[in-house]
């Protein structure tokens, strides 16, 4: 087995959206190398699916790590990308997007202006 880089795994975090195939971790560091972390644009509108998955994917980091930054470590950059840039942004100016420790933190004005659903006790999925 190649000789993968260290990467933090964040014990009880939902590893994806239920019943949807759809992840939110991953479980091995990438041995072709680490996916960048970058915007994405998000085509997903308010009541669908996907802006459902998004909505889910903020909540799980905000009711793990709330205002706190935290490791990128496994969360897997596909989600992460969706939401990057508005409502999830790099702690540091030096921000390396290949890096599992790069350090980012919720941007909770954007995020609960986007997803207010996100910031309730229980959300439905």
């Amino acid at each position: 087995m190649a000789n993968l880089p260290d990467m933090t795994k964040h014990r009880g975090f939902p590893s994806g959206m239920p019943g949807s195939g759809i992840q939110f971790t991953i479980r091995r560091a990438n041995p072709k190398g680490v996916t960048p972390i970058k915007a994405l644009p998000r085509r997903a509108r308010p009541g669908t699916a996907e802006h459902r998955v998004d909505a889910a994917f903020l909540h799980a980091l905000w009711h793990h790590f709330g205002a706190e930054p935290f490791e990128r470590g496994n969360l897997d950059a596909a989600r992460l990308n969706l939401l990057f840039g508005r409502e999830v942004v790099a702690v540091d100016k030096d921000f390396d997007p290949k890096s599992y420790d790069a350090m980012l933190v919720i941007n909770e004005k954007v995020a609960r202006q986007n997803f207010p659903e996100s910031f309730e006790d229980i959300m439905e999925v």
